[in-house]
């Protein structure tokens, strides 16, 4: 359904809407609702042009919304209408919260009713709204972004009948790796970003203890509820993978601690920012399906939990004690986060379920993609943080006809940093040119 068109400068945006199933094995059972925004440039807003459709970083965040025609949107507006798709459960699509789950009867409705909302059924949705926007035989051009990417290598798995090409950026998915192999790659990965940060940051490292120290030893509540605990500072490090990174968490340790009627206390102006920087309790779907999201057929069983007994050095009371360097963990999900976390807390029961849960069906059909025959361009970064490059350049010589452009110019975010640049290059890579 077209709900309305209007226009910023320099761009066309037109609004859409489709009923799709919750299940798409049961096409008439439980419907939702998926949004997606059309961008066109104004000076092409009536040449018809293909279709790229932009799948968004996570998993559970919505599309980017436009401000301007700047950008990969600029790259690639100039041959494509692009339509950015809020992912189920995510932006102005039947959303996923605490507030929505709570409609459900049970921990294990929820659960449930969560296990739909994976790589496989958002590109079932791709496939459906492909079909009422463009017509069942127009494929089009697909562009994933970090999680966006490994939808895409869903796609090209199990509906490649509707890609006409592929654009992948720092989201090269491992097809068959364990999620334990991930979360140890992972931690090495962040160990090294934060020896890179205390050596830009020296003065940080006695810092961060002294924070670290007075988290454990004092209650202190978040503006937006809950408290702060060590262990939540501690995920300030998620950011590291992000070219900006280092200096976000920088600036929010120097406004750490403040004077008031009892001596040193943590600064309200901190908590804010700090609140600012995890978005777990509005976009839940991460913290419940992010483990989930690279299990086939096996349970994560709290994967980033175990593996952390792998790697002593991330040990929060001996930092606070002085006995070791504090060192920020990343991108990982551990199950006291659905304590700490106010507005996690009523998913407690759902995310126990899902962590146990081992019926993951597949999400990669190696034999399909090494057979694949729809054009493909990929970057990936050589300090990727969040996607092991060494999985990656795995996966692109199990993908038949994939053309892999690894570089150490950018971090994970390259496409938002550089987006013309880094589009305008896979674009040339996918037709030839490079």
């Amino acid at each position: 359904m077209n709900l309305t068109s209007y226009q910023i400068p320099g761009l066309v945006l037109t609004e859409h809407e489709f009923r799709v199933p919750l299940d798409h094995a049961q096409l008439q059972g439980e419907q939702i609702t998926v949004f997606a925004r059309e961008v066109r440039a104004a000076a092409k807003k009536d040449a018809a042009l293909p279709w790229l459709v932009f799948f968004q970083g996570g998993p559970g965040f919505g599309a980017p919304r436009p401000l301007n025609n700047s950008g990969w949107l600029k790259r690639a507006l100039q041959d494509y209408r692009v339509l950015l798709l809020d992912q189920r459960g995510t932006g102005r699509s039947t959303p996923v919260t605490f507030q929505t789950l709570a409609r459900l009867s049970s921990p294990q409705a929820q659960a449930d009713y969560l296990k739909h909302f994976r790589a496989d059924a958002i590109v079932a949705d791709a496939e459906l709204i492909r079909h009422a926007l463009a017509g069942p035989d127009t494929p089009w051009t697909a562009l994933g972004q970090s999680y966006g990417g490994f939808c895409v290598l869903t796609y090209l798995s199990h509906a490649p009948q509707g890609l006409a090409g592929a654009l992948i950026t720092g989201g090269l998915a491992p097809l068959d790796r364990s999620v334990d192999d991930i979360y140890r790659a992972t931690y090495r990965r962040t160990l090294g970003k934060n020896r890179r940060f205390f050596e830009r940051y020296p003065q940080d490292a006695a810092h961060s203890q002294r924070i670290a120290d007075y988290l454990l030893r004092h209650i202190v509540p978040l503006p937006g509820g809950g408290r702060l605990s060590a262990r939540r500072f501690q995920q300030i490090g998620m950011g590291f993978g992000a070219s900006d990174g280092f200096e976000n968490v920088h600036y929010l340790l120097e406004n750490a601690f403040v004077t008031g009627v009892n001596g040193p206390e943590i600064n309200f102006v901190f908590l804010r920012g700090l609140e600012a920087m995890q978005s777990f309790e509005t976009n839940p779907i991460y913290a419940l399906l992010h483990e989930p999201c690279y299990c086939q057929g096996a349970a994560s069983a709290w994967s980033a939990q175990r593996m952390l007994a792998e790697f002593p050095e991330f040990d929060l009371h001996a930092a606070a004690s002085g006995q070791a360097p504090l060192m920020f963990t990343g991108e990982m999900i551990y199950p006291w986060m659905f304590e700490d976390y106010a507005y996690l807390r009523p998913l407690q029961g759902a995310a126990e379920i899902l962590a146990a849960y081992d019926g993951w069906p597949p999400l990669y059909d190696p034999s399909a993609l090494a057979a694949n025959t729809v054009p493909v361009a990929a970057v990936s970064y050589y300090d990727d943080m969040y996607v092991e490059l060494a999985f990656a350049e795995q996966t692109a010589r199990q993908v038949a006809g994939l053309k892999l452009w690894v570089t150490n110019e950018y971090e994970h975010n390259g496409l938002r940093a550089d987006g013309e640049r880094v589009l305008g290059r896979l674009l040339d890579m996918l037709v030839g040119n490079v």
